[in-house]
């Protein structure tokens, strides 16, 4: 018995979580922005670390957690709230690195563990990512079927992959980017300024969206 939906669901399914994974966000702002300011690698890593991150996502969906955050709304706020701080953090330690360039020796390279941690802690700490697997995975699965929670793993995976690959490309394609401007120090200036008043911006709508 198959675990995945017949093939025109599973299009519809690979067309709306593409869709989705291109739609720019705070995990692939996270990828351009450690892949600028780091290189090829650090991109990579981070991307990882965002898939990583969705593991724990589809789990959750699966075990039925999510549907918590979505009836809880002082479990939901908490992490809301303790994901705009992170992203608040982020935007911090980049804007702190001035005109500093992934090739100058006074910038401080994160080790690859800590650029993968940040990545998942990111994706994870999203309050917006638990709720929309809630909402979007269940649609292509019959809650009559069997092996549901199963499913809901196979399909969370499936998205996971499509969107890892997403921004493995952007991570790549800053990284290399990067490697052209190292040692533009203007460049610098105003991609650290402007990456990390993009985080705060996001860290922004995290905390505020839903009041009112």
């Amino acid at each position: 018995m198959s675990l995945v939906p017949d093939l025109p669901a599973l299009l519809a399914f690979l067309a709306a979580g593409l869709a989705l994974n291109l739609t720019p966000g705070p995990d692939m702002m996270y990828v351009a922005a450690r892949g600028a300011a780091e290189g090829r690698r650090a991109g990579v890593v981070s991307a990882l670390g965002i898939g990583a991150g969705c593991l724990v996502h589809t789990a959750l969906v699966a075990l039925g957690l999510a549907a918590v955050l979505a009836a809880a709304p002082v479990a939901y706020q908490a992490i809301r709230w303790l994901g705009a701080a992170y992203l608040l953090y982020i935007a911090w330690q980049i804007w702190k690195q001035g005109e500093a360039s992934p090739r100058l020796e006074s910038f401080k390279q994160a080790s690859p563990w800590r650029v993968f941690a940040e990545g998942a802690v990111i994706n994870v700490l999203n309050p917006k990512v638990a709720l929309f697997f809630l909402a979007f995975l269940p649609q292509f699965v019959d809650a009559a079927a069997d092996n549901v929670a199963l499913r809901l793993v196979v399909l969370g995976t499936i998205f996971n992959i499509t969107g890892t690959a997403v921004n493995l490309t952007v991570g790549v394609m800053a990284g290399a980017a990067s490697r052209l401007i190292a040692r533009n120090r203007a460049w610098w200036r105003w991609q650290n300024r402007a990456v990390s008043l993009v985080l705060a911006g996001l860290a922004a709508r995290l905390a505020l969206q839903g009041r009112g």
